[in-house]
Formats: structure tokens, sequence, C-alpha cells
């Protein structure tokens, strides 16, 4: 991920790196800029062997996933990721989000060596260029896309045949909110914001810097595990609940302070580093991170912070989108899939029933 910001002598960098949400040109969010970005369409890196339905179904509502966010991150010195974007795509139903559960969020890694087909070698001009095309719609590939929703879609409208859809459900949904008055219109259909599309922000990162205090060293702070000895209980299950509790309130009050200097953050990002868990339920064991299909471990990559929901306007009176944090777990390999996008890890964690959200 791109950082920018200095250090001063009072402060050291943890290895941790903050994402905070910025507005931006639509041209900038676009594939061929590499973007990190929150909400709109996806800007897919691969243009070839997308997810496509039925893997992209909710596992509890079977309805389509939405695009919720996408991280641009390269690892240095390997020639085969030279290009590497993470996508994480969630369910648009609020009563499919029930406690510590995963099952309404998908994520997917694309990663491209330098020289491919589909970029140049050298990197992109910070300008908007002359024809961007239309690639919400079409890819240079010739892979279609939704209309609604940006992902793979080769169902297309039986009277105007100029827009595709994933499936019937996406093709309902474009057809009540607009479709309807442009079909069969002489201009193309417009590019309007609909309402399945999350509110669209750039991903923009800095470094995470704490002040040194008495010569105290942060240094692998990104590392640190909190012991959450509640996460595998191997001793009496009848522990006190005043013990529980204040093991768990001790969890919650380190992630408050954790984040308090940038309150505003909404990922948080350190390959082979560790989370800041907002509980100490819920915590993963390595056992629970299964390993990537190539035989490898997945190790944890990044975190999504619960600020993003206050950017994506879900907040409802009933049942609403919600988590407490969404931990991403990547194949340590970062393995050649070829152009093929490959299915990674994610863990939920809700906070504590007993505390404030």
């Amino acid at each position: 991920m791109m950082m920018a910001g200095g250090v001063s002598e009072s402060e050291r960098e943890t290895g941790v790196v903050l994402g905070f949400l910025e507005e931006a040109e639509p041209w900038q969010l676009l594939s061929a800029q590499f973007p990190s970005k929150v909400g709109g369409k996806p800007a897919w890196l691969s243009r070839l062997s997308l997810p496509e339905l039925p893997e992209l179904l909710c596992e509890k509502c079977q309805l389509p996933l939405g695009f919720l966010l996408q991280v641009y991150a390269p690892i240095v010195g390997f020639e085969r990721s030279f290009h590497r974007t993470l996508y994480v795509l969630c369910c648009r139903t609020p009563a499919c989000y029930t406690r510590n559960d995963n099952r309404c969020f998908k994520v997917y890694r694309s990663q491209l060596p330098r020289k491919n087909d589909f970029y140049p070698y050298d990197p992109p001009l910070d300008e908007e260029p002359a024809d961007s095309g239309d690639e919400h719609r079409l890819l240079s590939s010739g892979v279609k896309l939704c209309w609604l929703c940006g992902c793979p879609g080769q169902k297309a409208c039986s009277r105007c045949h100029s827009v595709t859809y994933c499936g019937k459900e996406h093709q309902t949904i474009d057809w009540k909110e607009r479709h309807k008055n442009e079909c069969s219109a002489e201009a193309s259909s417009s590019e309007v914001p609909n309402s399945f599309l999350f509110p669209e922000w750039e991903l923009v990162t800095e470094p995470e810097k704490h002040p040194v205090k008495g010569g105290e060293s942060l240094d692998s702070q990104c590392l640190e595990q909190v012991d959450c000895a509640s996460s595998e209980l191997d001793e009496k299950e009848l522990e006190s609940m005043a013990h529980h509790e204040n093991q768990d309130s001790k969890v919650f009050q380190k992630f408050k302070k954790r984040i308090a200097p940038e309150p505003e953050q909404v990922l948080r990002y350190c390959r082979g580093g560790a989370p800041i868990w907002v509980s100490s339920e819920h915590v993963p064991s390595t056992a629970d991170v299964p390993k990537c299909p190539c035989g490898a471990n997945r190790n944890f990559e990044f975190q999504i912070m619960p600020q993003l929901l206050n950017y994506l306007k879900v907040d409802r009176p009933d049942a609403s989108i919600d988590w407490g944090t969404l931990a991403i777990y990547t194949c340590t390999d970062s393995c050649d899939q070829g152009n093929k996008y490959s299915p990674e890890f994610i863990w939920k964690q809700d906070f504590s029933e007993d505390q404030p959200c």
C-alpha cells in the first residue's frame, strides 16, 4: 500500500499502515490507476476469470453479494505479485449479519506480474486519460459486467440488449430504479447512483505513529497478539462472570486506546502481523484459519474497522449491516493462480453484548 507522511523523533512507526477515506475523481478509481477504494463498483485487476455467480452468492440468503472495498497491496520482491489487489464483498441483506458469523462475506485476491496482458509496463500518469472507456459495463477482455453491481453479468435485457446483469435479482432491482425509464431509449443508460452500491471513496494510507514515552519501545507492536485466555478455555468453564467481564473490558479498552490517536481510521494493514480485537470473545486460533488450497498457511493481512460503517449509510432502526471488526487472512506465499481470482479468508468479530458499539 502507498504511504505518505514523515515521522518525528518523538514518534515511532508501529509497522501498521492506517487507511482513511477521501473523495476522488471517478477516473482516479479506475483499474488502470490501481486504486484502493471503498464502495461503488469493483475496479477489477485481472480482466479474465473474474469471480461470478454462484460463488458470489451470500451463503445465508443466497442473494448476490455487493462490493465493499478493495486494497491494492503489491508484495515487494515478488514478481508474480507486482500488482496485487484484495477484494471484499458483502451481503446487502441486514438480517444476514448475525453475531460472529462470516458467511455473508467473501474475499478474493488478484495479482499480476509487471509485464502482463492488461496494463502498460510503466506506472500510470496521474492525470485523467483521454478515453477511459466504460469499464463498468465491458472490460477490455470482452467480459461483460452487471450494470447494477459491476460483477460479471451475461444476462442481457431482453428488450434493448444494451445492458447486462449478473442475474434476475439485480435485473429486477435496476428495472424498478432506473432501466424502466431508459430501456430502448436512443441514449445509453446513464451512470446514476443506485441504492445497491455503497458510497464511493478513495482509500488513502499513512503509517501509524505513536509517541515514544520514556524510551518505551513500540517495535513489533503489530506483531503482538492480544492475550485472550478466554478464547481457548482449557480451565474450568464455570469461572466467575466478574473475571470474564474484566478480561473482555481490558481487550476493548486496549482497542479504544490504540485507535484513539487516529479515530477516523477505517482500515489497519500489517501483513504478517496481528489485528487488534474488540472483544476477548470469538478470537480465532490457528486452526480456525483454513490453509490456502495451494497448501500454504494463511496469515493476517489487514482488518476493516467499525468506523467504516459511518460512511456506508447502512444504519437502520431495526437490523442493519454491522460488525466489530473484520480480519482478512491471505496465503503466506501469495500463490500464483495466473489470471484467476483466489478466494481468501475473513473472520468477523462483533462487539461483546455488554459493550457499547
